[in-house]
């Protein structure tokens, strides 16, 4: 039984993790890793590497033909472009012996719309941010973001009305919310079954192009309390990721999910949120109850930095 972590780009840190939790999962299994970047840097740290074709270009059953031939059991999707290829197929991968860390198609799809995220939320009395198709005069400020998938390369902050109405120009489906000044945290998620197993809030220090460079775990009971009776209201499944900001009252707004782990997302699993392991321990018929979740009584800081690696 063997893994295979798709998208794996420059995503050492995370390939690491993987390795690290399959060995103790069991020592002979081996982490296979795909892109169709032939060059790409975690080709060199996981065991044996795939090119793989665009996923326009990948049939499902090709997908499993070559799992079937090299025995792999799990799949860990990491980019969201390739989420609901994945969510899609969930069935026909599961019936083939196949298990893949990915939550239903419906959610996935919901997740991956800004707009329809933060109108469901609504819906339930969440205090999420409110999200607008055009924008609403009368507010101090806006944000003017993509209104699908995740990043935050485009996004325009704590704009003006006039300044949003230009921003938008730039965008191809642009996403309208009011500006909230507070911090902005990630939280990490571990769903088995129709359960959160735990969650782990991690404060966002630095963050370049939308990913967390210096994080740190931080605990606030009712931010991981909130996020787990959400994803438990949701068919999530495995691991996922909620942002939140916290304003200057300590009032919650959720910002958005993501149906995946993330760069910063081992920092969680250090805390004990071992969301690799305990998929793959799922994967042998073990049961949520027995996936126990201790979450480290310190807490911890991720760096992220380049290192050099000679071969």
């Amino acid at each position: 039984m063997h893994i295979i972590v798709m998208s794996i780009a420059n995503k050492v840190p995370l390939i690491k993790a993987v390795k690290a939790a399959a060995h103790i999962h069991n020592p002979t299994t081996r982490v296979y890793g795909a892109d169709v970047n032939e060059k790409c840097i975690g080709q060199y740290f996981v065991d044996c590497f795939w090119q793989s074709p665009l996923l326009e270009q990948l049939h499902i059953d090709s997908f499993i033909d070559y799992c079937t031939a090299h025995q792999i059991t799990l799949v860990l999707p990491t980019r969201d472009g390739e989420l609901l290829y994945f969510a899609r197929h969930k069935i026909r991968l599961l019936e083939a012996g196949i298990s893949i860390m990915i939550s239903d198609e419906a959610i996935v799809q919901t997740c991956l719309d800004k707009f329809l995220f933060s109108k469901r939320l609504a819906e339930l009395d969440y205090p999420v941010i409110p999200s607008y198709e055009s924008i609403p005069p009368g507010m101090d400020a806006y944000v003017v973001k993509e209104r699908y998938g995740s990043g935050s390369k485009a996004i325009g902050i704590n704009l003006s009305e006039e300044q949003a109405a230009v921003h938008m120009l730039t965008l191809e489906h642009p996403l309208i919310q009011p500006y909230i000044q507070g911090k902005e945290y990630s939280v990490d998620v571990y769903v088995s079954g129709r359960k959160a197993k735990g969650a782990i809030v991690r404060a966002r220090e630095l963050v370049v192009h939308g990913e967390s460079q210096i994080t740190t775990t931080v605990r606030i009971p009712e931010v991981e309390t909130m996020m787990m009776q959400i994803a438990e209201h949701f068919p999530f499944q495995g691991h996922i990721i909620f942002q939140v900001l916290l304003d200057g009252n300590q009032k919650i707004h959720i910002i958005e999910c993501n149906c995946r782990v993330g760069g910063a997302s081992t920092l969680s699993f250090a805390a004990g949120l071992q969301s690799v392991y305990w998929f793959m321990q799922e994967s042998i018929g073990t049961t949520d109850k027995e996936l126990v979740f201790e979450r480290s009584k310190e807490e911890k800081r991720l760096i992220r930095h380049a290192e050099d690696m000679l071969i």
